[in-house]
């Protein structure tokens, strides 16, 4: 019953990631055809507001009696805002100004790997031949995607300055969700993310505004409302909550592998909204990178004494 009950938890878990790349693949498509409407750090900062509006009304009263806890916490609750919330994703959003969404993605794909490394380096955790073996196969089928079926392709990708920083973002992320595991476990899911979300619009506040006296912002029109609607809330509330709990649940290490699904939903987003046509190089890449996933997160057999 133990067995069984774990194994339940571990598959809710993932699911909770799957989700939360899931949200996360329309942002990166957002944040690509957004960079002529929004500046970087304006785009931020306008979602992290959106989604600590919407956070407010529910954490709040969470967060009665918890101000010690919040106190006692503070660097480690800013730390968290400014890599998770404020950095990360601002480096995203500057490099998708200047490089094509198939280099970002392809730079994306890294994470895995950097989490590992971050996961070795702070907590002492290292990788399993399974972890490794599953990294491969997916890494092999987001070559086969990006590759369109023609691996020779591959070296006619042209680099931008922005891969630089796209590349710089992978540890970023990777040091939050190890840190993850250190958040205070007094604060839910809502509370913390209210928390940090709140600090991070403090912490992008000056380089909001440093930004917008050099390029004034303009109206974005209904189109750039919406889809500011869709980071804050979709990308942001809804993955951050899915993605806090899932790391919880199976750690930063297998977690990551989920990152792989990025580019499969990518492709499907196309498809269904681009009106992009499916091709069988798109079934066989993402057959590859779900059989990778699986291959890494899947639990190890139980031994017998």
């Amino acid at each position: 019953m133990e067995n069984a009950t774990r194994s339940t938890s571990r598959g809710a878990a993932f699911l909770l990631l799957a989700l939360a790349t899931l949200f996360w693949a329309g942002n990166w498509v957002l944040g690509r055809a957004l960079r002529e409407v929004f500046e970087p750090n304006a785009l931020n900062f306008w979602r992290w507001l959106i989604a600590a509006l919407a956070l407010a009304p529910f954490a709040v009263a969470r967060l009665r009696g918890r101000w010690g806890v919040i106190r006692r916490d503070a660097g480690l609750l800013l730390l968290l805002a400014f890599l998770g919330v404020a950095l990360f994703q601002s480096l995203v959003y500057t490099g998708l100004k200047t490089t094509t969404a198939v280099n970002a993605v392809l730079l994306n794909s890294s994470t895995p790997a950097f989490m590992l490394l971050c996961s070795w380096a702070i907590e002492g955790e290292r990788a399993t031949r399974r972890q490794v073996a599953g990294m491969l196969i997916s890494l092999a089928g987001i070559l086969v995607i990006l590759s369109r079926g023609d691996p020779a392709s591959l070296a006619r990708l042209e680099l931008h300055p922005g891969d630089a920083l796209i590349l710089l973002a992978m540890p970023v992320w990777g040091v939050y969700s190890v840190l993850l595991k250190r958040r205070p476990p007094e604060l839910d899911g809502v509370a913390f993310l209210f928390v940090i979300s709140v600090a991070g619009v403090a912490l992008l506040l000056p380089a909001f505004a440093i930004e917008a006296l050099v390029a004034p912002p303009h109206w974005p029109g209904a189109g750039g409302v919406a889809a500011a609607l869709y980071v804050g809330l979709a990308a942001s509330v809804g993955a951050f909550i899915c993605w806090n709990r899932g790391v919880a649940i199976v750690g930063a290490n297998a977690a990551g592998f989920t990152i792989h699904l990025l580019p499969a939903f990518g492709t499907l987003l196309a498809i269904l909204f681009l009106g992009e046509s499916f091709r069988p190089f798109h079934a066989l890449g993402i057959a590859t990178i779900l059989a990778g996933v699986l291959v890494a997160t899947r639990a190890a057999p139980a031994r017998s004494a």
